[in-house]
């Protein structure tokens, strides 16, 4: 069974998706760090991120694709219940994963392998099956995309940190305007909510509530 969890801010929903999932004894996460590689100074985030997961009780092990082969990443991802690909740039992420092979190593173990899937943020959005609609200039030109293909799990894009002061200017003068078509299935998603996805089935869920 395909099972993700799609969430906007990890650090606050971490430990509803663990009484979600009904984690067991061992519970092995690979905590993917690569689309924070750049243009991030401040990774405080990050930390709240891998915290909130450790004290719900993940084993968490931090990790990235860059610079990997696709053998290596198999090797070293089929070890691992959950795969957790964090925030950051997501047009980085793709382009890493595009380079070495990690779009067919995570199809294998989400679809094949039944691990799963938890993303937040740009781990959400690269989930859908074209991240085209989240352009950002200042972000996407600078890595050369072949093309905006994701990982297609799910038949919708989610949009994070809607409602947030931070990416206020971001929505409202860039990301609305560029998606603002037909042809964009979207899930706006503030920090308290994520996406559970069963298969084909889907409940967005406010820990709030």
């Amino acid at each position: 069974m395909k099972r993700l969890f799609l969430t906007s801010s990890a650090h606050l929903v971490a430990s509803h998706i663990a009484n979600k999932i009904k984690l067991k004894s061992n519970n092995k996460l690979v905590f993917i760090n690569t689309a924070a590689e750049i243009g991030e100074t401040d990774l405080s985030w990050m930390d709240n991120d891998r915290n909130a997961l450790i004290k719900a009780g993940f084993n968490t092990t931090d990790y990235t694709i860059t610079g990997k082969t696709e053998t290596q990443l198999r090797k070293d991802l089929e070890q691992y219940d959950f795969i957790y690909v964090e925030g950051g740039n997501q047009f980085y992420l793709l382009k890493m994963a595009q380079e070495n092979g990690f779009i067919h190593v995570i199809k294998e173990l989400i679809l094949s392998k039944n691990k799963v899937y938890i993303g937040t943020s740009a781990g959400s959005i690269i989930a859908s099956s074209n991240i085209y609609p989240t352009y950002r200039p200042e972000k996407a030109d600078k890595v050369n995309l072949i093309n905006y293909n994701g990982f297609n799990f799910v038949d919708f894009i989610v949009f994070p940190h809607w409602g947030s002061e931070h990416f206020k200017d971001v929505y409202l003068k860039q990301r609305m305007s560029h998606a603002y078509n037909a042809d964009s299935q979207i899930i706006l998603l503030n920090d308290y909510q994520y996406v559970e996805v069963k298969d084909d089935w889907y409940k967005i869920i406010d820990v709030r509530k």
